[in-house]
């Protein structure tokens, strides 16, 4: 293990002179590449997936784990869209003269070698190999062993570009221990390892943050909100909701509870129960607003619980002050929205949230990497520093000072 961390820690010298040029060469070499494995992928996928079905796997965690060839086509499209991004390395930041007329540049480097530990999806593999290799970082992936296959499949294509350019695989690599102990030897390696990501389940990240000797940013859980005011546009409230929990429940940016303003409740309730339940959504609802609709009675853990499944909580609230108070006892700083047509309350509802992504009349969905126009994310950060919300290639950099002197001493 420390002789691999080496490779990929003398791999930072090969990527620090990589022109940009070159790098758009072998994100689209890698995209063509993963388009013309597609089979083996999804044959290797179906490998997972199998296991996944015996191992009685939740249906949220089967449809992540899902490779077909419209998934492997969005990864590839996801490296052309990295390829083309601006260039982050080498961006003057920030750039004066001091009053020894000595020139200082603020300028973006790379961070070096990252670790990203994630479960589950196995486009994370091609996604954050292609934003590490962008922004001139070596990547050490470990996915969950439930897409075992299909990772070692995604990985073994990159690779092969990475060899057939000229450049070492060790670039783009899975760990070679991908046990407990593996993970736990990796996150105390700060000799070698730069940066630590953990997405995935609360246990994970936990254990991370706790043990972890090299500096974390953590893919938190994502227990987003929605409030409905009472200046609502209902239509529109119904369609963002329905949207932030359905369309997929089972990703980090749903929503897990809805808030209602009470003023709407008895108009907007109604709408938003046909909905949800066309949707077969399991409703858990508080005391006022099991007066005008029927479902579960929500518990203080539902309002506390990330579902990560077709389940949702509802609260209702007197104001915008009660909303603001529920979502900051709750949220866990991921995604908040709130719906409203009152200018005022919006920006006081945007200002007053401390989340890494706040919405006016937009569904939660779009905190992603790919929906920012980053192209893809190597996590959604809920850390304030150094990086918050989507982490695409420029928050894959950190900067150094370079100094111009023509003889200055002091």
């Amino acid at each position: 293990m420390e002789e691999f961390l080496k490779k990929a820690k003398e791999s930072c010298g090969v990527m620090a002179t990589l022109s940009s040029a070159k790098k758009r060469e072998v994100l689209n070499a890698m995209a063509a590449k993963l388009l013309e494995k597609s089979d083996y992928i999804i044959e290797q996928n179906s490998i997972d997936m199998q296991n996944a079905k015996e191992a009685n796997l939740s249906s949220a965690m089967v449809d992540r784990l899902l490779l077909d060839e419209g998934r492997v086509a969005a990864m590839a499209k996801s490296l052309q869209e990295i390829a083309m991004l601006k260039e982050p390395v080498g961006r003057v930041l920030e750039g004066w003269w001091t009053d020894d007329d000595i020139r200082i540049e603020k300028v973006s480097v790379p961070i070096g070698v990252i670790g990203v530990i994630y479960e589950s999806r196995p486009n994370v593999t091609a996604d954050v190999g292609a934003l590490c290799f962008k922004s001139g970082n070596v990547a050490i992936l470990k996915g969950g062993k439930e897409a075992e296959h299909s990772n070692r499949a995604i990985a073994k294509v990159l690779q092969d570009v990475l060899e057939e350019t000229g450049l070492p695989k060790e670039v783009i690599s899975l760990l070679p221990d991908s046990s407990r102990e593996g993970v736990a030897y990796l996150i105390k390696q700060d000799k070698y390892v730069d940066l630590i990501v953990p997405r995935g389940g609360e246990a994970l990240i936990k254990y991370v943050a706790t043990n972890a000797t090299v500096p974390v940013v953590k893919h938190d859980k994502g227990l987003c909100h929605t409030y409905i005011d009472k200046d609502a546009d209902l239509e529109m409230a119904v369609k963002i909701a329905v949207n932030a929990k359905c369309d997929r429940p089972g990703v980090c940016n749903a929503m897990e509870t809805l808030i209602v303003h009470e003023e709407i409740a008895p108009k907007a309730l109604p709408l938003l129960k046909e909905a949800f339940d066309a949707e077969a959504t399991e409703l858990r609802a508080d005391a006022k607003a099991l007066e005008v609709i029927s479902a579960k009675e929500a518990s203080e853990e539902d309002f506390d619980t990330e579902y990560l499944a077709n389940i949702l909580s509802i609260k209702t609230v007197s104001s915008l002050d009660e909303a603001i108070e529920h979502i900051t006892k709750y949220g866990s700083g991921h995604s908040e929205a709130i719906i409203t047509e009152n200018y005022t309350a919006a920006e006081e509802f945007l200002n007053r949230v401390d989340a890494a992504t706040v919405y006016v009349n937009a569904s939660t969905r779009f905190t992603d990497g790919g929906a920012f126009g980053f192209g893809a994310e190597v996590g959604i950060s809920t850390n304030k520093l150094h990086a918050r919300g989507p982490m695409g290639i420029n928050e894959l950099t950190t900067y150094k000072y370079k100094i111009y002197g023509t003889g200055q001493i002091r």
